[in-house]
């Protein structure tokens, strides 16, 4: 006779010997067979008890255990079991509940022959399960197989909506299959139907405005806003965003003053992209003016917010306006980061602030637990060479190869230049040696400064060799390039 299990040893030692009542709760009896369970996993044991506890094999039954805290093998064996049970077939919320199992559970390849199995079932599937496969599949970067999957359902099983559509675009514009969105949303409009929506644009602008095929953005911009649609945040801010890059200023303002007489709020990043915009058009009074009154109106700046407007302050010459901002920081729950610091010290060295200052800098950051990166030591090697501090300079170059750094050309670029300023000419060689053996090759502006290093030194043949080997590693030589080896013509 089956038995339920003991909660002290884990060993049946007790029997039903009368009918469950009738009124005993469902939750009682969950609990009873989840014991069971857990215990004797999916078995003859399990079985006995569904029949013992008087529970019904049907979808919803499924779909419960599938959502037990077990062992994901116990899942599939008891899905495999029902699924041969007389008078009982899966639809496609079982089928669903277990893909959702084996894609938490890591399981892709049995996850992927689920997926088939459901394709090859007679169990109707609809848009919002269709979009639930390709999102899922999506994430595991299956995405050949999701558009296999999701052509063979639109062609057997169900006709796609707009979200349908919108899910499969999502998935491509994530795993960076940019092209074939612009073949989607065709494909989309032809179905007569299925006509784009907010959704839709939004990834499509998106897309093209990465490929750089920002016309055609615009375009889609203006059928949205021709269908009546109305755009969101995101979409205004891609937008603006666009139009500073072609250098449309007052396009990317009026946008944002649509915006508002839309009721259409500036986001953060909407806030970004008109600050990193106006600065890169030298507004930088007017960029600084909307920081200040974004945060009047109780608007919350973000990290890279921050990051872009103490940049624009500090190459417009106004350090003090940036270390201000920099020491606010906290108080709107921004913590600097590494792109801050790097910042901040590069701009002390534009303003040729005392080193001690910058050094300070430094110590500071690594006290703070922001770890320095390879363009932390680049700016650094670069500003102590231009301080005449070439021994520091080297003792960090040092420093990064031990942490690990890989070789920086414009810190080696440099040292080479200083050394070869100080006449150490054997030192500079040695460094773009080095240089070269640990990347293979070196940049257009290292071996524009060691050919010129070396005419100084009066290696003519030297500079010349260097210069066609530039070339037969395929490092094309760029204007500084020519230029040093016209000086020694």
């Amino acid at each position: 006779m089956f038995r339920l299990p003991s909660p002290k040893n884990e060993v049946p030692d007790f029997s039903f010997k009368t009918k469950v009542p009738k009124n005993l709760s469902v939750r009682t009896l969950d609990e009873r067979f989840i014991r069971t369970l857990k215990i004797f996993k999916w078995g003859p044991d399990a079985e006995k008890a569904l029949e013992v506890l008087k529970l019904k094999v049907d979808q919803r039954l499924v779909r419960e255990v599938l959502m037990i805290d077990v062992e994901i093998n116990v899942k599939i064996q008891f899905f495999k079991w029902a699924g041969k049970r007389r008078n009982f077939e899966h639809d496609s919320t079982t089928y669903m509940t277990l893909i959702h199992c084996l894609d938490e559970a890591g399981l892709v390849g049995e996850m992927w022959k689920t997926i088939q199995e459901v394709v090859r079932s007679t169990c109707v599937i609809g848009p919002a399960e269709l979009s639930e496969i390709v999102r899922i599949l999506g994430k595991a970067k299956m995405v050949n197989k999701a558009l296999s999957i999701f052509y063979q359902i639109k062609s057997r099983k169900c006709k796609p909506t707009a979200s349908t559509y919108n899910a499969i675009i999502l998935m491509l514009m994530q795993e960076g299959h940019h092209e074939k969105v612009h073949e989607l949303y065709n494909e989309m409009c032809n179905e007569g139907n299925c006509l784009p929506d907010t959704v839709t644009y939004s990834a499509l602008i998106s897309t093209f405005s990465k490929l750089g095929r920002h016309d055609s953005a615009i375009r889609l911009f203006e059928e949205m806003e021709e269908n009546g649609l109305q755009p969101t945040s995101k979409i205004y801010t891609t937008l603006v965003e666009i139009y500073f890059k072609l250098g449309k200023t007052e396009k990317a303002l009026g946008l944002v003053q649509e915006m508002k007489g839309k009721g259409c709020s500036l986001t953060v990043f909407t806030y970004t992209e008109l600050i990193k915009g106006l600065g890169k058009d030298g507004r930088v009074e007017e960029a600084y003016g909307i920081f200040m009154n974004m945060l009047k109106e109780g608007s919350q700046p973000d990290i890279v917010l921050i990051n872009n407007m103490i940049n624009i302050l500090c190459k417009a010459g106004r350090l003090e306006n940036a270390l201000k901002l920099f020491n606010e920081m906290k108080s709107w729950q921004c913590e600097p980061n590494v792109v801050t610091y790097n910042t901040v010290i590069k701009a002390l060295f534009d303003a040729k602030a005392p080193i001690s200052e910058t050094s300070l800098w430094f110590e500071k950051m690594k006290a703070d637990g922001v770890v320095p990166s390879s363009f932390t030591y680049s700016i650094l090697i670069d500003g102590f060479c231009k301080t005449n501090r070439v021994e520091q300079a080297l003792l960090l170059l040092e420093e990064m190869d031990e942490k690990g750094f890989p070789p920086c050309p414009a810190a080696y670029c440099s040292l080479i230049n200083s050394l070869g300023k100080a006449r150490r000419y054997e030192a500079a060689s040695e460094l773009f040696q080095e240089l070269k053996e640990n990347c293979g090759r070196s940049s257009a502006r290292v071996y524009a400064v060691m050919i010129k290093l070396l005419g100084k030194c009066g290696h003519l043949s030297k500079a010349l060799d260097l210069f066609n080997e530039m070339k037969e590693l395929g490092c094309n030589p760029d204007v500084y390039t020519y230029n040093a080896h016209s000086c020694q013509a």
